[in-house]
């Protein structure tokens, strides 16, 4: 009698309810096939992701699988991740990977890090995990680093002799510090510096090649890992090397510069030398011109004094024979280029 208002139907209900019973086995079926797997998985390790989360997640697209794995992951471990942080991480761009496994690392080793804080490491672009197991096993870095192209620090003492050197920088990973901290090239850096201004204040160069170890005490005293993700668990000189005596190429550079500006002064001056000797043989003819012109005067000047009466013939004479030995006293001192005075009678 039950089964009588089904039978009193009409044919196309009937079909319609068969249709929808039918789609709602093969949708039961569906979600058992895709999801029943995972969802069994978790209830036997006690990672519990209800289906309707598992349904939810594949409209947001969300890997149900990885999610439920690392849920596993973290149960076993002893971490207890809700499943909805999990799919809130990955939507927002994370690596749940590297977050359970450096949850899970960071546990084992006794070191305090939570999921908010492991979170907010992977967001920001660090290799959590990495950061975990830098932590646990400090990492050993070259300083210069050899990739930039530089190999050696190099740096100059008081007397003037340039020192090699290269260090090795232990560190260890400050998890507090690590959002917000300056990274490994910050370290670098402050240590290069800290090691060329410490060799700088050497007054030789035998210091740093007997006390490598002074140098790494006052370079660690300088805390060069301040407001970094590092902590510097130490500071070793590797290797020491002489390089040029730079003292000496500076003198040597200086006295060429200034044997180059010698002689410019001196191809100036005999520039200047052999303008002025041209000068003055200019000069020399020009007065040479105005002796001659005023000693053709003379002739004319006795001339018109005989005619006048102001001048004897025994005068004329007299003149001629002081005129005689002067041009006689000339030609024996003559300079070549002037020629002596000459008059005619």
């Amino acid at each position: 009698m039950q089964y009588m208002p089904l039978l009193m139907m009409s044919t196309g209900a009937s079909i319609f309810l068969y249709v929808l019973l039918f789609f709602f086995i093969s949708a039961c079926a569906f979600i058992l096939f895709k999801y029943g797997g995972l969802y069994i998985k978790s209830i036997i390790s006690d990672a519990h992701v209800s289906l309707t989360q598992m349904i939810s997640m594949t409209f947001r697209n969300v890997d149900i699988r990885s999610l439920v794995d690392h849920r596993i992951m973290a149960k076993r471990a002893g971490i207890d991740l809700a499943s909805s942080s999990l799919e809130a991480h990955s939507l927002a761009g994370g690596n749940i990977n590297h977050v359970v496994r450096a949850l899970i690392a960071a546990r084992k080793a006794n070191i305090q890090l939570s999921f908010d804080h492991a979170c907010a490491i992977d967001l920001a672009g660090r290799d959590v995990f990495d950061v975990v197991k830098t932590c646990i096993n400090p990492k050993v870095i070259d300083c210069p680093d050899p990739s930039k192209g530089c190999t050696t620090l190099d740096a100059v003492t008081k007397d003037g002799i340039q020192v090699k050197l290269k260090a090795r920088v232990t560190l260890r990973t400050d998890i507090e510090k690590i959002v917000g901290g300056a990274t490994e090239e910050t370290i670098i850096a402050r240590v290069g510096e800290s090691i060329l201004a410490t060799v700088c204040t050497f007054e030789t160069y035998k210091k740093a090649l007997e006390n490598p170890d002074l140098l790494s005490k006052m370079v660690m005293e300088k805390k060069c890992d301040s407001d970094t993700t590092f902590q510097i668990l130490s500071v070793n000189i590797v290797s020491v090397a002489i390089g040029d005596n730079i003292t000496a190429k500076l003198q040597a550079d200086q006295a060429e510069t200034d044997k180059c500006i010698a002689q410019a002064d001196a191809a100036k001056r005999h520039g200047m030398a052999l303008a002025r000797e041209q000068e003055m043989k200019v000069l020399t003819e020009e007065n040479t011109a105005k002796i001659l012109a005023a000693e053709s005067e003379v002739p004319k000047a006795i001339a018109q004094a005989l005619r006048e009466g102001n001048l004897g013939v025994m005068d004329y004479y007299h003149l001629k024979n002081i005129q005689a030995d002067t041009e006689m006293r000339v030609a024996s001192v003559s300079k070549p280029g002037i020629l002596p005075p000459t008059t005619k009678p």
